[in-house]
């Protein structure tokens, strides 16, 4: 039944989209009819435009009663024209909109006329008013006749919007050169070419579409008077050198340009009427096509349908049989058969879809075979793609491929197993894959070698229970967050490893949320975490050292890091020559120690130590202790000895001991040093101070004597004079005079040496003796607890401050030095400051490195606050030893 309904329900289907197509033409055309109705209406709205622009242009040249009324009379037309274009506009639906256009275009007429009647525009600007209002008409016209659904009805479109472009060139330049030839004589007028080119693009454009009868007609207007006498306006203005007598008068150019412009305008209206007559020919052609059509359409369907009736039952049974099988054959249904077997073309059909039926079975065992072969891994079976032709060779030959292509694949994918197996089980990182449960799936050999747990223990529990406790929350919020998909770098946490001792392990893990599993990775980071803690210890101990921390705090020092470090108890010892030892420092120690240095013997096990460095002069273990010896300038001079009472020490512990018994040695002799070099300069001031007690008694044993048995032998020689008034006796007494000064001069030197009354009164009489004595005022405050100091003392800040008045005369050109010295908690502070202009330097190798090396010997220290401009402040702290008690 299909084959006969086929035919028919073709032919309706041609007979109805004929009739349908013949219909949307119809209409098309009728809705170009309406449009082209309007747009004849809205051109006429373009011409009563045209007149009133003219007419206001007019009016505002040359105002009077009469170009009033004129322009008045141009704006009743043009409403009366746009009222019936409006009017018109209403039968037309479509994208163009020409009743809001209209509007649009009345309220712009209003507000150009409500300007020119207020006289505020120039001629220019009405018509600049106008000729914005005209393009929008233009505009609307070109839109109105775009549909164009025939040639004819284009080209007679685009010859009645060419026309009426250049008409409205010819008004605007009819406008334009009527202001100028209103222009007072002698002005030269500018060009207008520019309107006269447009038209004659557009009358071009208007030849190459409109009939024979309107091209001649539009020669014949031109040619005529008015055109001539435009043209010869139009020459003359376009001349290089025109003159301007040779234009027309005002009047004259408005009558032919007006003549000129309505014969234009005759044209237009011929082919406004052209375009209507084409476009109602273009309708009627097409509703008596489609008539025509149709009648014909019906009659060739009757036809077929009686032909199609007739051949229905000697087709449609076979063909039901052969469309039945191949149904089937498509379903998959290898069993039906198809039984017509006629020697006609439904026959051959029968005939190919039964071989296809043979095909495809053979092409299916092929196929169940190749799936077998994959179920049991017999890569290496190939499709006898050979008994086949075309097509389904091709088809079996492309699954031989795929078949090798996967026993290749499946090759490489077990060797990648291979060797990541070879990876997973020798690699010495820790390699394991957990559950979001908390248990470890598999992990590798590393695991059993760092945490000593076999395999079996560490997956039977959870993980958690492998953690330091202190760490068992943080990884329980890592789990957290790898559960959420996050990966986790650089995670750090303890495990108990089976012998109880604990281990780092840092870790790196990436979740599989869709598996529930996580891969990780960690390494065993243990030693260099206590690596990392030695390293630190050190540079702290290091740090004590250069800075020149005593002994004693360095002991401790040491004693603490090594124990914080080791988790251990130890001790630093010095070992004594009566075979005792001295505990110097001590960390986790189990008895108060009060914190001083203890004696005590060697127990057995620091014996043993001691005897195996004294053998190796190395660091050494014995049980669950070890110790490192101090060496200093080639002889043992103690050892750091770390002890565990309950855990065997950690690995190492002989060479951490050794780094730092290392910076003990240079602790020691660092402080031999600066004692020897202490020493060496205390001798060094004691031999000059000796010496010049020397000096001082020499010279007073001596020499002042031998001064003073002089004078009074002259004292003697002048009174066995009977004449005092001589010659003799002015000599002698000048003689004296002399002895005196010397005698004077001799003793300033002795007290400069070694000043007397520093050893009779004390440092308190002497600094005021020096302040006496000084050429710049001084101010003294003394808050002494004792009148007497030890000798080294009293000479080091008798001589810093004779130093520093001496150099404020000399140098520093002050007014007035402030003494102030307190001794207070076993410390004397001596504080000289001067007014003075400052910028002493001591090591530029002044006077003050005396003074520096006097105080040092001491014991004390010397600082020189000396800026530019700003005085000098000398500040000496010297030691007072405590005295003996009873003395």
């Amino acid at each position: 039944m299909l084959l006969v309904l086929l035919p028919v329900t073709g032919l309706l289907a041609f007979t109805a989209v004929g009739a349908v197509t013949q219909w949307n033409e119809a209409r098309t055309l009728g809705d170009f009819r309406t449009a082209t109705r309007v747009a004849s209406a809205t051109t006429g709205v373009t011409d009563a435009v045209a007149r009133e622009r003219i007419a206001a242009v007019l009016a505002r040249l040359r105002p009077g009663p009469g170009a009033l009324k004129e322009r008045s009379a141009a704006e009743n037309a043009t409403d009366r024209a746009v009222e019936r274009a409006a009017a018109r506009a209403d039968s037309v639906s479509g994208r163009t909109d020409v009743v809001g256009r209209l509007d649009a275009v009345s309220r712009e007429l209003h507000a150009v006329r409500a300007q020119t009647g207020t006289g505020s525009l120039s001629p220019q600007g009405v018509m600049k008013g106008y000729g914005s209002i005209e393009d929008r008409l233009l505009h609307t016209v070109a839109d109105l006749e775009s549909g164009r659904p025939t040639r004819g009805a284009g080209r007679a479109a685009d010859a009645h919007i060419a026309l009426l472009s250049a008409i409205e060139a010819a008004e605007r330049e009819r406008a334009e050169l009527a202001v100028l030839l209103d222009a007072p004589p002698g002005r030269q007028p500018v060009a207008v070419g520019r309107w006269q080119a447009l038209e004659e693009a557009q009358l071009d454009t208007f030849r190459q579409n409109t009939s024979p009868e309107l091209k001649s007609e539009l020669y014949a207007t031109l040619l005529r008077a008015p055109g001539r006498a435009v043209r010869e306006v139009r020459d003359t203005l376009a001349a290089p050198h025109g003159r301007t007598a040779d234009l027309p008068s005002y009047d004259r150019w408005l009558a032919v340009s007006q003549a000129r412009v309505e014969g234009l305008r005759g044209i237009e209206g011929k082919a406004a009427r052209e375009l209507g007559d084409v476009a109602d020919r273009d309708l009627a052609t097409a509703r008596s096509g489609g008539a025509r059509e149709l009648v014909v359409s019906l009659l060739v369907l009757g036809v077929v349908t009686a032909l199609v009736l007739a051949l229905r039952r000697s087709i449609t049974r076979p063909l039901g049989d052969v469309s039945a099988g191949a149904r089937a054959l498509s379903d998959g249904d290898l069993s039906y058969d198809i039984g017509y077997a006629g020697r006609d073309e439904l026959g051959d059909v029968a005939d190919t879809v039964r071989g296809l039926r043979v095909t495809t079975e053979r092409l299916v065992g092929e196929i169940r075979a190749m799936n077998g072969a994959i179920d049991a891994g017999r890569f290496e079976h190939r499709a006898d793609a050979a008994s086949f032709d075309g097509t389904w060779a091709h088809v079996l030959g492309g699954m031989n491929d795929t078949m090798a292509s996967f026993a290749a694949a499946h090759g490489r994918r077990q060797k990648a197993e291979q060797e990541l197996e070879s990876v997973f089980t020798l690699s010495l990182d820790l390699l394991c894959i957990c559950g979001l449960d908390g248990y470890f799936k598999r992990v590798n050999p590393a695991f059993e070698r760092t945490l000593g747990h076999s395999s079996e223990v560490l997956l039977s529990k959870p993980l958690v229970e492998f953690l330091h406790e202190e760490d068992r929350a943080r990884t329980r919020a890592a789990f957290d967050r790898l559960a959420t998909g996050e990966e986790v770098d650089e995670f750090e946490n303890r495990y108990v490893r089976d012998d109880g001792t604990e281990c780092w392990l840092q870790w790196s893990a990436r979740p599989v949320p869709e598996e529930g599993l996580i891969y990780a990775a960690a390494r065993d980071v243990t030693e260099s975490r206590l690596a990392a803690r030695e390293q630190t210890a050190l540079r702290r101990v290091a740090t004590a050292v250069a800075g020149g921390v005593p002994p004693s705090e360095v002991f401790a020092k040491v004693a603490e890091e090594v124990a914080d470090l080791l988790g251990t108890a130890v001790a630093v010892l010095r070992y004594e020559s009566d075979g005792y030892f001295t505990v110097l420092g001590i960390a986790h120690e189990t008895e108060d120690t009060g914190g001083d240095a203890v004696r005590g013997k060697r127990p057995d096990t620091a014996r043993e130590t001691r005897h195996q460095d004294d053998w190796t002069q190395q660091a050494a273990r014995a049980g669950r202790s070890a110790a490192a010896p101090i060496v200093v300038d080639g002889r043992r001079w103690g050892a750091v000895v770390a002890a565990s009472l309950v855990e065997p020490l950690p690995d190492g512990t002989e060479s951490r001991l050794a780094d730092f018994t290392e910076l003990i040695a240079m602790a020691i002799a660092n402080a031999d040093s600066r004692a020897q070099l202490t020493a060496s300069r205390a001798r060094v001031v004691a031999a000059g101070d000796a010496s010049r007690r020397r000096i001082e008694r020499d010279l007073h044993d001596g020499v002042q004597q031998r001064l003073v048995s002089l004078q009074l032998d002259l004292r003697l020689a002048e009174s066995l004079l009977a004449d005092r008034s001589g010659e003799l006796a002015e000599r002698l007494a000048q003689v004296g005079k002399g002895l005196d000064d010397a005698f004077q001069d001799l003793l300033q030197v002795a007290r400069g040496i070694h000043p007397a009354v520093l050893s009779r009164g004390g440092l308190g009489p002497a600094l005021r003796a020096l302040a006496r004595r000084s050429a710049v005022p001084v101010e003294l405050d003394l808050s002494l607890s004792v009148s007497r100091f030890p000798e080294q003392l009293e000479v080091a800040a008798y001589y810093v401050t004779s130093e520093c008045l001496t150099n404020a005369a000399k140098h520093a050109r002050a007014s007035v030095v402030t003494v102030a010295a307190e001794d207070r908690d076993g410390v004397l502070d001596l504080t000289i400051r001067d007014d003075g202009v400052g910028g002493a330097e001591p090591a530029k190798g002044s006077g003050l490195i005396g003074l520096v090396d006097r105080v040092e010997a001491a014991g004390g220290r010397l600082d020189v606050t000396s800026p530019p401009g700003g005085g000098t402040t000398l500040t000496a702290r010297l030691p007072v030893p405590q005295s003996p008690e009873g003395e």
